[in-house]
């Protein structure tokens, strides 16, 4: 069989198109054609139903969506032609026609997760089924632009395409996570403080370029959120995603989905205000809880002390060899951080409040402080089946979770009707 249509570096549905995955980007880029899928549902919306496990036979497809045999049979049989989907007799039939259960075709069809941090770079490759094929890590310095790292970035995923014995035309799309604000319609930073010469660099562009394929790029606590959710909190539809690091942000996820806001900045939280703190903040204010929570905060004040810390690691690393100084600083931190999110459990009622980032290593120190300004100050229903925890998705987060953004980009009903009809975005 010949591979299938590469999908192309188009958009999605806009929210609330029925099928879309749930945190399926919205829309398509800037002159992107208007696109109307055929009547009932599409095979783009088909292959929505298999790949989420909702229908897993064509008798399923036609009883979930009204849709006429025949139609199901037209709509289906595309998806196998253009290596969507397989369809095999079930396991242990016995007598009779036995029946032929599909499922998504995985082997064909591949994404990369791109995670950029302020010192490294990790790169995932994984089928379009989530499951990760493989990954590298390797010290990098995103002060040194966009060109540099990012031909960095190009070449570790030529390499894993080659480690993993796929072709780079297999390729599907790219997610990347980046440490500092995006906007999310154009995948370019906007002022990012701690990238230097990324100011609206256009990304995505530099990925079709090289690849051919969509790349979506978002904040790098975005995509955190994102993988917690979908892999460790799947049955989870509001949640909130800490990540204390250097510095400090939230991905919010809500219904289900990412949100972003209107422009894409939407949880930078390291910015608001502390009580009556007087810290100064790079931003140029006083009493953000960046400046009075964050790694890099935490650890000029133990330098102060005397104590050899010059980032968030060496404070983790303090905290774990029990210096009592470190484990307070840590615990105090936890407690300002509870008083922002106090406000935002309020405000938002989630489910669960996920804790990542580097200071989250010590998280017994850490949510001690937060849950106890949390559940102090924040009202008894807000708070009533609220579990705050540490994150279960370890170091590939971020790289995972941009992954999973390019799958459900690359498996929208609309990319793949796209696909399938030949049309080019």
């Amino acid at each position: 069989m010949p591979p299938p249509p590469r999908p192309s570096a188009s958009g999605t549905p806009p929210p609330g198109t029925p099928g879309t995955p749930p945190g399926a980007p919205p829309g398509g880029p800037p002159g992107t054609p208007p696109y109307s899928p055929p009547a009932g549902q599409s095979p783009g919306e088909v292959l929505a139903l298999i790949s989420s496990g909702a229908a897993a036979t064509r008798a399923e497809i036609a009883r979930l969506t009204g849709l006429a045999r025949s139609t199901v049979s037209q709509r289906v049989d595309a998806l196998i032609a253009h290596g969507f989907v397989d369809e095999d007799a079930e396991a242990g039939s016995t007598g009779g026609r036995p029946p032929r259960r599909l499922s998504l075709r995985t082997r064909e069809h591949a994404v990369a997760g791109v995670d950029l941090g302020a010192s490294h770079c990790r790169v995932a490759l994984l089928d379009i089924g989530g499951t990760l094929l493989a990954v590298r890590e390797d010290p990098l310095t995103i002060a040194d632009g966009p060109e540099a790292v990012l031909g960095h970035v190009e070449r570790t995923m030529q390499r894993l395409l080659e480690e993993a014995g796929r072709d780079p035309k297999t390729l599907r799309s790219i997610g990347a996570g980046v440490p500092g604000p995006v906007e999310f319609s154009t995948g370019r930073p906007v002022d990012p403080p701690i990238m230097p010469g990324w100011h609206q660099f256009p990304i995505p562009e530099f990925f079709d370029e090289r690849f051919g394929v969509r790349a979506l790029v978002d904040n790098d606590v975005n995509v955190m959120a994102l993988a917690e959710q979908r892999r460790a909190f799947p049955d989870t539809s509001y949640l909130l995603y800490l990540k204390v690091g250097t510095g400090i942000g939230c991905g919010i996820i809500a219904d289900g989905r990412l949100h972003r806001g209107a422009q894409g900045s939407a949880g930078d939280i390291g910015h608001i205000r502390v009580g009556e703190r007087e810290e100064l903040c790079r931003c140029g204010n006083s009493g953000c809880l960046e400046a009075i929570a964050g790694g890099a905060a935490l650890a000029v004040r133990l330098r102060e002390l005397g104590l050899e810390a010059s980032a968030g690691l060496d404070v983790v690393r303090l905290v774990k060899e029990g210096n009592r100084e470190a484990v307070r600083m840590v615990r105090e931190a936890g407690r300002a951080v509870g008083e922002v999110l106090a406000g935002l459990v309020n405000f938002f009622n989630p489910e669960t409040v996920v804790v990542g980032g580097a200071l989250a290593a010590v998280h017994d120190q850490l949510l001690a402080g937060v849950r106890e300004a949390v559940y102090r100050r924040s009202h008894p229903l807000a708070t009533h089946v609220l579990q705050i925890e540490p994150s279960r998705t370890g170091e590939n987060a971020a790289a995972i979770g941009a992954g999973i953004l390019a799958i459900e980009h690359a498996l929208s009903p609309r990319q793949v009707d796209m696909a399938l009809a030949g049309v080019g975005g």
